[in-house]
Order: C-alpha cells, then sequence, then structure tokens
C-alpha cells in the first residue's frame, strides 16, 4: 500500500474513533430559534413587498397607458357631442340662457359623452391612487429594490 494512502487512513480512523465516542448532547445556541423565526419574517415582508411593488407597476403601467386614451376619447366624443355649441350659445346670448336654463341645462346633459367621462374619471383615479401608494410605500419599496439589485 502506498505510505500517503497509509497516512489518510491511520488520519481518518483517528477522527471517527472520536467521532464515535463523544455521544455528548451539543446544545444549539440560545438565539437559534429566534433567528429562524426572524429569518422567516424576513422573508415574508420580502415577498409582501415584491407583490406590492408588482402591483403597484402594474398599475402604474394599466393608468400610464389608460389616461391619454382615454383623454384623447373624452375630447373626440366632447367634440363631436355638440357640447361647445351650447357653451358658445349660452355665452353669446345670456339673457335667453337665463329664461331658458332648465331646458339648456336638460339638453346640455343629454348631449354629455358619459363614457368618456367615466373612463377618464377611472383612469386618473387609478393614477392618483398608484401615486398614493407609492409615496406611503416608498422606503419599503426602495429597500426591496436596494436588496435585489444589491
Amino acid at each position: 500500500m502506498h505510505p500517503f494512502i497509509v497516512l489518510i487512513y491511520r488520519d481518518m480512523r483517528k477522527e471517527y474513533e472520536n467521532f464515535f465516542t463523544n455521544f455528548e448532547q451539543q446544545e444549539p445556541p440560545k438565539d437559534l430559534f429566534g433567528r429562524i423565526i426572524l429569518a422567516i419574517k424576513r422573508e415574508q415582508e420580502s415577498r409582501r413587498t415584491k407583490r406590492l411593488l408588482f402591483g403597484f407597476l402594474t398599475l402604474l403601467l394599466t393608468s400610464l397607458i389608460a389616461a391619454p386614451l382615454s383623454g384623447a376619447m373624452l375630447a373626440s366624443q366632447v367634440e363631436s357631442s355638440g357640447l361647445s355649441y351650447f357653451i358658445s350659445a349660452a355665452i353669446s346670448d345670456l339673457g335667453t340662457f337665463f329664461v331658458l336654463w332648465p331646458d339648456f341645462g336638460l339638453a346640455m346633459l343629454e348631449s354629455l359623452p358619459l363614457m368618456g367621462i367615466l373612463a377618464f374619471t377611472i383612469s386618473l383615479g387609478i393614477s392618483i391612487f398608484t401615486l398614493r401608494l407609492f409615496l406611503h410605500r416608498r422606503s419599503m419599496l426602495f429597500k426591496y429594490l436596494m436588496q435585489s439589485f444589491a
């Protein structure tokens, strides 16, 4: 047998003899449970932050795409509804407008572009909500981003 192998065998045998003769129960560190719980809580917080970040990005993209489209839809519907003619007629002849204001108001309400107003209001609401969410959770989102890319 090669002398090098004999040396390795002899050293390994000593280690195994010590291993099997020392059966003392080793105690884990006292703060091990606390560190495990803390690591679990950090992971849960990381997952929650990740979900919040992706939800925020989804809402942001949705609102950035929907706001100009709904604004253009509102502008085209206002233009085609003739609302500007009602407003210019009311401004040019105020005497007649004040005499006939109930009928004039109902005619304007009938020609309002409700779908365009509704779509634009919802897209603006999503944009404001997204901005508020970002400003409220800004520090948590930045911490997560710094951890992810560091």
